[in-house]
């Protein structure tokens, strides 16, 4: 499970950082005045992005082994890095937002425009009186036209008398019906084109605001500021992006890998103690073992008893002291009425691991080996605490380190 886990949260920190790397890039190319410039500056940006993301370990790392001269170097990198990659993030993602509200806002004014159009033009259209189709209107006004009337009239200039004036009336009428028809059918057709612009407009055009969510954020906010204003929560939501990148992207996979334990060493398990006597019993010298021999023969003048040298027992083998044991008899005595905090004790051993050029084992590792060696632990005051030991003082420890160097001269 916690291998499944940590695989997910690889996957997820890696797309974090493709997506930050990714507009690095773009804002680095944008920055060449031309595509070799802009292809160096991009390159350097996403380098700095994946720079971010190995900091951390850098980091932490140094903490641990306190190299304080690195870790503040690291510090500094992932400030500087991080700075730079938060401004990239920020224009990428206010640009890209704005670019969004922008071009909702003119498709969303240029389907109002459509909608007036319409209503404008059905409204013209239901203005137009009842009338035939144009052709039959144009039919009727040709046949008139083939009569003698229309040349007597002078095409309906010159009526002169009331047959003529009958004639052109008629006429005249025929003439504002076809107009009708006409203006009809060109009304007509411009409502279809109107509805054929509308019908490809999306859904997301009929919305009244041009960033929802936006909006909807800012009525909620208003309940407890009423003066928050749309454009300010859009700012809001730029930054919160542009740090969920920054943030996901160069702490996720420290996060990640923190599943793994990179920096746990896997110890054997330490010995169980035993006193001095008994090691020593166990490797003692034979001891010569009195063993009855039947006699064989009546004549037989040797003793009736010989000596033999029993077989040497087999050796008890005891394993070598760990770090955890070493650091306990050169460091650790024995005190009633004393404690110690794990926080301390661990940190005595992280300088003796200093001292010793050997590398600490992890906090967890360290409490697990140390416990194994018989030492009451207890919880005090929400801190845990090691009953009934403490540390050495100075003046005790250059004492060993005397004995110690007296011992081996006199050897």
């Amino acid at each position: 499970m916690r291998h499944a886990l940590g695989v997910l949260g690889v996957l997820a920190a890696g797309v974090l950082l493709a997506v930050s790397c990714a507009m690095n890039w773009r804002f680095g190319v944008s920055l060449g005045r031309t595509e070799f410039d802009g292809q160096i500056y991009g390159a350097a940006s996403a380098a700095a992005d994946c720079m971010k993301a190995l900091v951390p370990f850098f980091f932490f790392a140094a903490i641990r082994t306190r190299m304080w001269s690195q870790a503040a170097a690291s510090a500094l990198v992932w400030v500087v890095v991080t700075s730079y990659s938060l401004t990239s993030a920020l224009g990428h993602a206010a640009l890209n937002r704005l670019d969004t509200a922008g071009q909702r806002t003119a498709t969303s004014d240029s389907y109002k425009d459509h909608r007036a159009d319409l209503a404008r033009a059905q409204e013209q259209l239901s203005w137009i009186p009842q009338h035939r189709p144009a052709q039959a209107v144009q039919a009727d006004i040709d046949a008139l036209k083939g009569e003698r009337q229309w040349g007597w009239t002078d095409q309906c200039t010159k009526a002169s008398n009331s047959k003529g004036r009958s004639f052109c009336q008629k006429y005249h009428a025929l003439s504002a019906e076809l107009a009708s028809a006409q203006q009809s059918i060109a009304l007509e057709a411009r409502i279809a084109d109107i509805q054929g612009k509308m019908a490809n407009v999306t859904g997301a055009a009929v919305m009244s605001e041009a960033d929802p969510q936006a909006a909807v954020l800012a009525k909620l906010a208003a309940l407890i500021a009423p003066s928050i204003k749309v454009e300010d929560v859009q700012t809001a939501l730029t930054v919160f992006i542009a740090l969920l990148l920054e943030v996901g992207s160069g702490f996720g996979m420290y996060i990640a890998f923190s599943q793994w334990r990179l920096y746990e060493r896997h110890t054997p398990t330490a010995p169980r103690m035993v006193p001095v006597s008994t090691a020593a019993a166990a490797v003692a010298a034979p001891k010569a073992v009195a063993i009855a021999k039947p006699r064989s023969g009546a004549n037989d003048n040797r003793s009736t008893t010989e000596t033999k040298i029993a077989a040497p027992a087999p050796q008890r083998l005891i394993a070598p002291e760990t770090d955890v044991e070493r650091f306990y008899k050169e460091r650790i005595e024995t005190q009633d009425g004393s404690s110690l905090t794990a926080t301390s004790l661990y940190e005595d051993y992280c300088a003796w691991c200093e001292d010793q050029q050997k590398e600490p084992l992890a906090l967890p590792t360290f409490g697990r080996e140390f416990g194994e060696l018989g030492v009451q632990k207890a919880r005090i005051a929400g801190r845990v605490r090691y009953i009934g030991i403490a540390l050495r003082s100075a003046g005790e420890l250059e004492e060993d380190k005397k004995l110690t160097a007296f011992g081996e001269k006199a050897a």
